[in-house]
């Protein structure tokens, strides 16, 4: 039986990636987005290109208010799109980034980051658990600044820290219903975070390119087939980890 996927701002970068790996791999796709209708429309018709289902749907993560009525879309979509009453795999992708010193974060940035990056998997999490495949898989991303300091993210990483936790007790308390629940650490990759910021500027790619053993920052599809194959029946054993992706970024 095919698998469907729900992964969180998946318009672009990481989420697109990880989309068009599940479908490559066989898998239908929801995907959502907040900023981008036309971007998320793309990654569409790039898995149904691929033979696989899929339908973007809006959401804003930081907006928890909003995740009732999602959950009942969501119920929607499923029975009339995919002849499904449950999704397999939720992938907690969205989010952004700040980079602020510590002692010039504002309270503003620092509530941004938590909203959408705790508050929201959190609340998100539990809003879609009903509809959640007994036996299905949780990834939550994260990052490589949890393990490894650098000035300018301390708000970013303590909330990804707390995601990072979180999991712990996912993969715990879910455990009963045979749903496992992982944490993807990226290291620095060539996307849209901070204004493109690893990609667009030759001295930050340079600088994490020789923190990195092997030699280069990330690029998406370094990540996208990893999560992926974290939802395969291979890894149906692993639950409770932090798997950083980082081509041995700072080791």
């Amino acid at each position: 039986m095919t698998s469907i996927s729900l992964v969180t701002g998946a318009s672009r970068g990481l989420g697109r990636s990880t989309a068009l790996s599940i479908a490559r791999a066989g898998g239908d796709v929801i995907l959502t987005w907040r900023h981008g209708a036309e971007a998320a429309q793309a990654v569409v018709d790039e898995i149904i290109a691929l033979g696989r289902r899929a339908v973007a749907l809006p959401l804003d993560v930081g907006d928890v208010s909003s995740f009732p009525a999602f959950a009942q879309t969501l119920r929607t979509t499923l029975r009339d799109h995919f002849g499904a009453e449950h999704f397999d795999h939720l992938i907690n992708n969205a989010g952004h980034g700040e980079m602020a010193a510590f002692a010039d974060t504002t309270e503003a940035q620092f509530d941004s980051l938590f909203a959408v990056h705790v508050k929201g998997v959190f609340f998100l999490t539990q809003a879609l658990l009903p509809l959640l495949a007994d036996g299905g898989r949780i990834v939550n991303l994260s990052s490589g600044l949890t393990r490894v300091s650098q000035p300018g993210f301390s708000a970013y990483s303590a909330a990804k820290g707390a995601v990072e936790t979180l999991t712990v007790y996912l993969a715990r308390e879910l455990g009963a219903r045979g749903i496992t629940a992982n944490t993807v650490a990226p290291g620095a990759i060539e996307t849209d975070f901070l204004g493109g910021a690893v990609r667009d500027v030759p001295e930050y790619n340079q600088a994490f390119a020789g923190m990195t053993a092997l030699g280069r920052v990330g690029v998406v599809d370094d990540i996208g087939p990893m999560v992926a194959s974290l939802l395969g029946p291979a890894n149906r054993w692993v639950t409770g980890q932090r798997i950083e992706v980082s081509g041995g970024q700072a080791i």
